[in-house]
């Protein structure tokens, strides 16, 4: 076959092609005699509809149905034979005119762009490298001991501070009226934590059981209750009670009552530093590998297919439905998204893509079973039952599929490296597990 491409304009291509009328009408006739061993008619007997029947109720669709087959065929035929890469889907359109006895189709699209590079030698990369402290590991020590933290009730004269946990009554006012949200009795926060804006904790700090006070607040124009946001408010608390926190000493119990197969302290310190070890290894090549693809994208050259950008657009569209409809929203899949707020993103996310995939085609990064194998058992290393991680991985394909992902990911991210001009950053444990 023949095949003629012209071009449009940057990605956009466009295919003539002819179709004889006596192959659709063969295919046709040769799927209504099938369907005629097959449908059921009141008053036929199975296999027995005649003919005429048949074509008069399913004439039309199966005709719909072998047009699609054979255009879908014939443009597939001719984009391979011309060595066309397709990016999304063609939109395909009979013309007029054809010649006797065949019909006419143009098919326009996109096609993949070419993706030229820069010289990975000269494309500078930082790459941050970070060491698991003790002071670390003491940070998590105190996590897991707050998470067990009891609460003692303090006496009458006890003043109530950070870390304690109070349970007040509270009402609050703007412009002398009530507001949704402002009262509650009998409520519980922990002080200092951040739970409550700080003029709200600030004016519970220092009180003692019994106590009452009013105070001005002012809500954060940001603020989440949009009624409120960016108003002041006059608040009425009462504080009912003040219990001190008591945390579990750093103890062989502790490490038992954990968990830790060593149930010693030193045991305790050893399991949190490889846990710490793993995290901080995993967050290094996160971070590592999206500086890497980074400079890597930001000098390469190409043209978006817009048909990608949108299929892209699309899927983070029904992405942010689905979320909405998961926090509750009601109708969250007729929600009036507009795709613009995502399009840089989306413009970002296939322009990443198409850059990963010609690394990977020209340089052969693809993931092999032994490197996905590696990887999910480094996944799996974390938990309980290993192995049971393992199957649940081997058992789904789509679930291979993501970690194969970041295998070639990570393929590509170390070709990278190895050309490009590297600079060494040491970072701290906080920064890097985006902590103050």
């Amino acid at each position: 076959m023949a095949v003629t491409v012209e071009t449009l304009e940057k990605l956009e291509r466009k295919i003539s092609f002819t179709l004889p009328v006596e192959v659709i009408s063969k295919e046709v006739d040769t799927r209504l005699k099938s369907l005629a061993r097959k449908v059921k008619v009141d008053g036929f007997r199975p296999g027995k509809v005649p003919m005429n029947i048949v074509a008069q109720r399913y004439g039309y669709s199966v005709h719909y149905e072998v047009m699609n087959d054979k255009v879908g065929e014939l443009f597939s035929a001719a984009a391979s034979e011309a060595k066309l890469r397709v990016a999304g889907q063609p939109r395909i359109s009979e013309k007029e005119g054809a010649p006797e006895g065949q019909m006419a189709f143009d098919a326009v699209f996109e096609v993949y762009p070419e993706v030229k590079f820069a010289d990975l030698t000269g494309v500078e990369v930082e790459k941050a490298s970070a060491e698991v402290t003790e002071a670390a590991v003491d940070k998590t020590i105190d996590i897991l001991r707050k998470q067990r933290r009891t609460f003692a009730q303090r006496g009458l004269t006890g003043a109530a501070q950070d870390s304690d946990r109070v349970t007040i009554d509270f009402e609050g006012k703007i412009d002398g009226e009530p507001f949704q949200g402002g009262k509650a009795e009998d409520f519980q926060f922990l002080l200092g934590e951040g739970q409550m804006l700080k003029e709200f904790e600030d004016a519970v700090r220092g009180m003692k059981s019994g106590e009452s006070k009013t105070f001005p607040l002012n809500f954060p124009a940001d603020y989440h209750g949009k009624d409120v946001a960016g108003k002041q408010a006059d608040f009425l608390v009462t504080l009912k009670k003040v219990e001190a926190a008591h945390l579990p000493e750093v103890t062989d119990e502790l490490a038992k009552s954990l968990g830790v197969a060593e149930a010693t302290v030193a045991g305790l310190r050893e399991d949190i530093k490889k846990n710490l070890e793993r995290e901080v290894k995993f967050r290094l090549a996160g971070r590592n590998k999206q500086a890497a693809l980074d400079a890597v994208v930001a000098k390469a050259e190409l043209d978006l297919p817009n048909a990608s950008v949108q299929a892209e657009l699309e899927r983070m569209v029904e992405g942010a439905r689905a979320d909405l409809k998961q926090r509750g929203v009601k109708d969250a899949d007729k929600a009036p998204i507009p795709e613009d707020i995502f399009r840089p993103q989306a413009e970002k996310r296939v322009r990443l893509g198409l850059v990963v995939a010609e690394l990977v085609r020209q340089n052969e990064l693809h993931a092999t079973a032994e490197q996905i194998k590696a990887h999910i058992e480094e996944l799996a290393a974390s938990y309980e039952k290993p192995e049971d991680v393992v199957r649940w991985y081997y058992s789904d394909m789509d679930r291979l599929g993501q970690v194969e992902a970041v295998v070639i990911e990570n393929n590509v991210t170390d070709f990278i490296f190895s050309k490009a001009k590297v600079t060494d950053k040491s970072v701290s444990f906080d920064e890097l597990m985006g902590q103050s």
